[in-house]
């Protein structure tokens, strides 16, 4: 099975992937990414991981379908861009353990690569974060992007991350989520109100990928400059 050839330009802060598509070979692509791309590469448009689990990613607020790039006859080259400001990170899959990845980080990956998403419960109420992760496995290449940079970090042992920072991380490592300090009134409502409080605890051996920035403290930030109806 050959890779693809790629390339990143403007990361960390902008990143774009480039990717090289061998004649009548097939990229699977976020639906959405796809700023530019040669004439001969023809676009299709389908659901992935069956029925219930697409309709699942559409009440969370995920893409619903993904995009088939296939080049036709000859090679073509097709430019990608995630739908925030960040890093793209390139991770091949060799069959010997799957990738866990944030709903919004994907951006492609060869036909080859199975996509499947898991709900992670009461994450998604407590933080405002997607209750969705994506879990890459098999064999191929697999892109995954983020808001802001990101970081690899090697885990020997017990890690602990703010949720709002995991970007992707192999599963070899277990992981438990729980609030800082215990489950209290003042801690449940900081992890609501503020994006904080709520940590992911590693164990293990394998790789974790955070980013550098956390989107929701934008938002919230954000938030205060809404429009708002005067009486």
């Amino acid at each position: 099975m050959s890779n693809f050839e790629f390339r990143v330009e403007n990361n960390p802060s902008y990143a774009s992937l480039i990717v090289k598509l061998p004649p009548n070979q097939t990229l699977l692509v976020e639906a959405g990414a796809m700023a530019a791309m040669d004439a001969n590469i023809e676009m299709k448009s389908k659901m992935r991981g069956g029925l219930m689990k697409g309709i699942g990613r559409m009440f969370s607020g995920e893409s619903l379908f993904i995009s088939e790039f296939t080049a036709q006859n000859t090679p073509g080259e097709i430019y990608l861009s995630p739908g925030v400001p960040g890093d793209v990170t390139h991770y091949h899959l060799d069959g010997s353990k799957g990738l866990m990845v944030q709903s919004s980080g994907f951006v492609a990956s060869s036909p080859s690569v199975d996509l499947d998403t898991k709900f992670q419960g009461l994450k998604g109420f407590f933080s405002g974060e997607s209750i969705f992760f994506l879990r890459a496995s098999g064999q191929g290449d697999f892109w995954f992007s983020s808001y802001g940079a990101i970081l690899e970090i090697p885990v020997e042992g017990d890690y602990v991350v703010d949720t709002g920072y995991i970007v992707a991380f192999e599963d070899t490592l277990n992981y438990n989520v729980e609030m800082i300090g215990g489950l209290s009134f003042r801690s449940l409502r900081t992890g609501i109100l503020g994006g904080e409080g709520l940590v992911c605890r590693f164990s293990g051996s394998g790789r974790l990928w955070v980013q550098s920035r956390n989107l929701f403290p934008l938002m919230n930030f954000l938030y205060s400059f809404r429009p708002v109806k005067s009486d």
